[in-house]
């Protein structure tokens, strides 16, 4: 399920269950309420987030890091739904690192990440009243399929080998920059001012 969206894993439920993908739209109706009640459910287990979760090493420090860089916007690019992600992220305390309200949510809007890429950095561009070069945009990704969205969106790409896809995978894949992991910031920043 590694770079799924929610909707791609609903589906892939509903075909390896041997639920008939129908053309006329009935399975897409299944999705809105499907989503409703995940959101509903992993809220009621909030608790169990902190308590069997954690956090890849360094994340913290790192969005703190780069929060600190002037001109930097951060936000998220995910596969889960708005409600899930803010759960999540509240959950470790990394949304105050983030502005959620232009984030995109693959597991929300009907479009692929490539796309939401894109209307992430159109979002920010009008709540900012600036403009984000496509260069200067950098998408943090563990999977090879989020390497692949960087190049569609037309951001650059940093990977991280969180244990998900090798360092090779995601060199093969084309990221721009593949880091063992989050604990050192340096290399990250260093790639933000030098895109700016």
């Amino acid at each position: 399920m590694v770079g799924q969206t929610e909707p791609e894993i609903f589906f892939d439920a509903l075909g390896r269950n041997g639920v008939s993908l129908r053309a006329d739209g009935e399975s897409e109706r299944l999705v809105a309420p499907f989503g409703a009640e995940f959101a509903t459910r992993l809220a009621a287990r909030k608790a169990e987030l902190t308590a069997q979760g954690g956090l890849m090493p360094g994340a913290a420090d790192t969005l703190a890091a780069v929060a600190a860089v002037k001109g930097v916007v951060q936000s998220v690019l995910t596969g889960s739904s708005r409600p899930n992600a803010t759960l999540k992220l509240r959950a470790f305390r990394l949304d105050r690192y983030l502005d959620l309200a232009i984030g995109g949510f693959a597991g929300s809007e009907p479009y692929p990440k490539g796309a939401l890429l894109r209307a992430t950095r159109l979002r920010a561009e009008e709540k900012y009243g600036v403009s984000f070069a496509e260069q200067a945009t950098i998408y943090i990704a563990d999977s090879p399929r989020d390497v692949e969205a960087a190049k569609m969106g037309g951001a650059t790409s940093v990977a991280v080998a969180s244990g998900r896809a090798s360092t090779a995978e995601l060199r093969e894949a084309g990221a721009d920059l593949v880091l063992p992991d989050l604990t050192s910031p340096v290399q990250l920043i260093a790639l933000i001012k030098a895109g700016s």
